[in-house]
C-alpha cells in the first residue's frame, strides 16, 4: 500500500463516483467537494442555510476520519451558484471556527454549474500539527 490513504465516511459520498471524501499523506489532508448532503436521508435540503450547515458539519466529520479537526485546517474554498448564498456561510464559518486569532483562509467562488440543488460546496486543506 502506499503512503496516501483514502478517507470516507458513513453517509457522506460522490455517488456512484470512485471518489472518497478527502485524502491523506502524511500531515496532509485535502478534501473532495464537500456538500450539505443529509446523512441521514441522503438528500440535498432546498434551503442553502441547511446545506451550509450540513456541508460544515461533514467537513468536521471527514476531518475527524482523517485524524484531525478544525484547528488544522489551513484553506477554505467555498463555491456557491448564486451570490445571495454568500450570506448564509459566514454564521456557520464562526461555529466552526470561533477564534478570530486562529482561522483558516478562506476563499468564496460564484460556480453558476454546481451539480444538481446544490447551492454549496466547499474543499478544505489540513496540515495536522498534533499527534
Amino acid at each position: 500500500m502506499g503512503k496516501r490513504r483514502s478517507i470516507d465516511v458513513e453517509g457522506f459520498s460522490h455517488g456512484a463516483n470512485p471518489i472518497p471524501a478527502a485524502s491523506r499523506v502524511g500531515n496532509i489532508v485535502m478534501t473532495g467537494g464537500v456538500s450539505g448532503l443529509d446523512p441521514a436521508t441522503q438528500t440535498i435540503p432546498p434551503d442553502a442555510a441547511e446545506q451550509c450547515r450540513l456541508m460544515f458539519a461533514n467537513l468536521r466529520r471527514i476531518l475527524e476520519a482523517a485524524g484531525t479537526s478544525p484547528d488544522d485546517v489551513v484553506k477554505v474554498t467555498v463555491w456557491i451558484r448564486n451570490q445571495k448564498v454568500r450570506e448564509v456561510i459566514n454564521p456557520q464559518w464562526l461555529a466552526m471556527f470561533p477564534n478570530a486569532a486562529s482561522r483558516p483562509a478562506r476563499h468564496t467562488l460564484l460556480n453558476e454549474n454546481l451539480a444538481g440543488s446544490l447551492l454549496i460546496q466547499c474543499d478544505a486543506m489540513a496540515v495536522i500539527t498534533a499527534g
